[in-house]
C-alpha cells in the first residue's frame, strides 16, 4: 500500500525540456531529500531510472496517443505489460467513461489481476460516477487526476466549491482516495490532507519549471 503523504510527480513529455530518463531520477532524488513518500511516473523507462535512484514506491503510468480515442493514459494491455516489466508498484490507468483504442475497463483491471497479482490499481476519474465504477471494479486507490481533463469537465478544478467534488468522492468510495491535479501550493496540500485522503499527487507545482517560470511570467499579463 501507498504510504500517506506527498508523492510527487516526475514527467517530461518528449516536446519539454527536461525530457530525459536520467532528469527525471534526478528529480525524482530531489523530491526524495525532500520528503516524498512516493513517485508517479510516466514510461518504462523512466520508472527503472527512478528505481534505480530512490528506494520509493512508484505509481506507474505510459501515455500513449491512439487513433479514434479519447484515452491515453495507460490504454491498454500494451502499456500495462511495459508497467509490469517496470516493477512499479500501482498502475495508474484512464477510468473515464472516455472512448477507449481496445479493451474496457474491466477488462484491464483483470488483466492486471492475473498477470501481476501483487501490483496495485489506481483509477485516474474524472467525475463521481466514474469514481463510483472503479470502486466497483476493485481499483486499490481512486484519483482525481483528470478532474478538469475530459470533454465533460472542461473548466472543472479540484479546489472550486471549497473541494466539494473531493468531498463527493470521499464520501461514496470504498477506496482508497488520491488528491490528484491542481494541488498547486502547500496549503492545498493541507486542505486536501486534512480532508481525508490517502495521500497525494503534485507534479507541475514542483517539477515543472517551465511551467513554474510561466506562472510568474502571467501574473505581470493579466
Amino acid at each position: 500500500m501507498l504510504p500517506q503523504g506527498l508523492i510527487v510527480s516526475c514527467q517530461a513529455l518528449p516536446d519539454e525540456p527536461l525530457h530525459s530518463s536520467f532528469i527525471m531520477s534526478k528529480m525524482a532524488l530531489a523530491a526524495y531529500e525532500g520528503g516524498a513518500v512516493g513517485i508517479r511516473a510516466n514510461s518504462k523507462a523512466d520508472i527503472i531510472e527512478i528505481k534505480k535512484e530512490v528506494d520509493l514506491p512508484v505509481i506507474g503510468i505510459v501515455k500513449r496517443d491512439y487513433a479514434h480515442s479519447d484515452v491515453f493514459i495507460t490504454a491498454t494491455s500494451k502499456e500495462i505489460d511495459e508497467l509490469i516489466e517496470s516493477n512499479c508498484e500501482v498502475i495508474a490507468l484512464d477510468a473515464t467513461k472516455q472512448t477507449r483504442p481496445k479493451e474496457s475497463l474491466s477488462e484491464l483491471v483483470s488483466y492486471i489481476r492475473n498477470k501481476a497479482p501483487n501490483v496495485e490499481i489506481m483509477a485516474d476519474i474524472s467525475t463521481l460516477e466514474e469514481a463510483k465504477n472503479a470502486d466497483e471494479l476493485g481499483f486499490d486507490y481512486v484519483g482525481t487526476t483528470l478532474r478538469g481533463y475530459t470533454s465533460y469537465t472542461k473548466g472543472h478544478i479540484l479546489y472550486e466549491n471549497n473541494y466539494q467534488f473531493l468531498k463527493d468522492v470521499l464520501a461514496h468510495v470504498n477506496a482508497k482516495v488520491i488528491a490528484e491535479g491542481n494541488v498547486i501550493t502547500p496549503e492545498m496540500f493541507k486542505d486536501v490532507t486534512d480532508l481525508g485522503v490517502h495521500c497525494t499527487v503534485v507534479g507541475g507545482a514542483i517539477t515543472r519549471p517551465k511551467e513554474i517560470t510561466k506562472r510568474f511570467i502571467n501574473a505581470f499579463d493579466k
